[in-house]
């Protein structure tokens, strides 16, 4: 198959003045994944890109040429967030350098709050003896019945977490930008416009993740954390278990606004490029408890979604992002533990 495209990208390359937009920018736009699986399989894989270019891939260099645009898109995508977001912090100190900084005040007290309330109160013990302490018992019989009792108790317990995630990552923060900030969410990364822009960094994540999920769901760690929502035998996916993935999708936008949109846009005017491994510190402290791995890559995950932030000021590529790991690591798990063979 190469033999009959070589004659088509030597012309290319001949007659092209452009020939480094040729070997390197326009492969940048092919997805990792694919060529990296034609390659193991080998298969020879198309590449086109809404022009004359034509492309099959049947030889390393041409690979090395991809990485190396990879290689390059990122550290432009880095540096360049770099420089916009220290000129604006050098700009916002500048004005205000001398002023008592209220918003950062209350961003960082607001996070400790909130994350202090959710450890404490995803403890269902902790949350029905505060709420008999207060003369509350009824709401905590019938929630404690709800949770522990009933028939879909696991499902009510997960909600009850999903639903506390919910409140403090998203609706304190909400409430806290509109009436005391008086400012738009659409400065906090809740924002369409853009927010795909780097659409391949997101396929380039995927390429990245799904073949480190697919190992690491073989430990034993990982299987006895996930899914969250442990099916029993014999249970159908319907309708509790698709419920849950549900509600998990609702987490992670929560999550997601706290860390990457309240946090990170909240302390950016005043610790600029920086405030991304200032929010990955709480952020890496949230996966305390999970297996080895995931924690060290919170690290990673944090600093890689905080840039994507920062550039295009909106978080739902990292909804996207987070979201599409997450339930990949639900399904493999399944998968692992023998569930799709019933």
């Amino acid at each position: 198959m190469f033999i009959y495209g070589f004659p088509y990208i030597l012309f290319e390359i001949v007659f092209s003045r452009d020939v480094l937009r040729v070997l390197t920018d326009e492969i940048i736009t092919v997805p990792l994944f694919p060529i990296l699986l034609s390659w193991h399989l080998g298969f020879s894989f198309p590449i086109k890109y809404f022009s004359r270019f034509a492309l099959y891939i049947h030889h390393p260099t041409f690979l090395f040429y991809y990485l190396r645009s990879v290689f390059k898109y990122i550290t432009h995508t880095f540096y360049q967030t770099f420089l916009n977001a220290e000129q604006e912090s050098t700009g916002y100190i500048l004005a205000n350098g001398k002023r008592f900084d209220r918003k950062l005040l209350i961003v960082c007290l607001f996070t400790a709050v909130c994350l202090t309330l959710i450890h404490y109160f995803q403890e269902t013990s902790f949350a029905f003896e505060f709420l008999r302490n207060i003369g509350a018992d009824r709401i905590a019989d019938r929630l404690e019945e709800r949770l522990h009792h009933s028939v879909h108790a696991q499902l009510w317990r997960l909600a009850w977490w999903a639903g506390l995630i919910v409140f403090f990552y998203l609706l304190v923060p909400i409430a806290v930008i509109r009436f005391v900030f008086k400012e738009k969410l659409s400065e906090y990364g809740l924002r369409l416009r853009g927010a795909f822009k780097d659409i391949r960094i997101y396929i380039l994540m995927l390429a990245v993740m799904i073949p480190l999920v697919l190992f690491f769901s073989g430990t034993k760690s990982f299987q006895a954390r996930y899914p969250f929502y442990e099916l029993k035998p014999g249970e159908s996916l319907i309708p509790d278990f698709i419920i849950w993935e549900g509600l998990y999708f609702l987490q992670f936008f929560s999550l997601e606004f706290f860390f990457r949109g309240f946090l990170l846009h909240g302390l950016k005017n005043r610790f600029g490029f920086y405030s991304i491994f200032v929010m990955t510190i709480p952020y890496c402290m949230i996966h305390f408890g999970k297996p080895l791995p995931e924690t060290l890559a919170a690290i990673i995950a944090g600093i890689v979604l905080g840039i994507l932030s920062l550039k295009s000021r909106s978080v739902f590529l990292g909804v996207l992002i987070h979201y599409s790991v997450a339930i990949t690591m639900d399904l493999c798990a399944l998968w692992q533990k023998g569930f799709w063979n019933h």
